[in-house]
């Protein structure tokens, strides 16, 4: 059943998405769009609703970070079974995008006086508010998110790995349980392969 990803050639809301593919030994064409090229209208109008990441599988096409993460995830052993489990890292996953869309302003922000403001309070208040919750959710649960290696831990680490692309900074560096958490994702058979020879992402 041919698989396909549609995502920017960068770091961002498709990341975690290949990471589980390729932890899971998926094969899938990884098709990629370079950001300074957006829109490209054929590309854009062809979309659900104008935006990527998209994943096809067997002729049928699904939309939204979140829902193609989940979907594959419950292919495999990373989304648990019991209903009550699966909500507990729905939530996580939600107040993941939460700190997301956080840093979303400041990406979008052209003006640099502005954005160096914005930044400013990224770094002061918005990070270690979310990241002390953070810090000490995966400090009680064993180091994941739920208790035990999850779809949310696969967020969890694209999602920081794009924000520490776009604010140039290595915001884990504070917390002991994120960066070990980081670097237990970046080294997981299959995502340690496929981030060896991946190409550099270009801003």
């Amino acid at each position: 059943m041919a698989k396909k990803l549609h995502y920017f050639h960068l770091n961002g809301l498709a990341e975690s998405i290949r990471y589980i593919l390729h932890y899971a030994g998926e094969k899938f064409e990884d098709v990629r769009y370079d950001l300074s090229a957006w829109p490209i209208p054929h590309v854009k109008e062809s979309l659900p609703y104008g935006q990527l990441p998209l994943y096809e599988e067997g002729g049928k096409s699904l939309n939204q970070s979140i829902a193609i993460a989940r979907y594959i995830a419950s292919k495999t052993h990373l989304l648990p079974k019991d209903p009550w489990q699966q909500a507990v890292l729905d939530a996580v996953v939600l107040n993941i995008y939460d700190f997301w869309g956080k840093i979303v302003a400041y990406i979008r922000e052209k003006d640099p006086a502005k954005k160096a403001v914005i930044k400013q309070e990224l770094l002061d208040e918005v990070i270690p508010f979310f990241f002390s919750k953070f810090e000490q959710e995966l400090k009680s649960a064993n180091g994941h998110f739920g208790g035990k290696l999850s779809w949310a831990d696969f967020i969890f680490v694209g999602i920081i790995e794009a924000v520490n692309l776009f604010l140039e900074e290595v915001i884990e560096k504070k917390y002991p349980f994120i960066a070990a958490l980081i670097k237990e994702i970046q080294t997981l058979p299959g995502v340690k392969e496929y981030i060896a020879t991946r190409k550099s992402y270009k801003m």
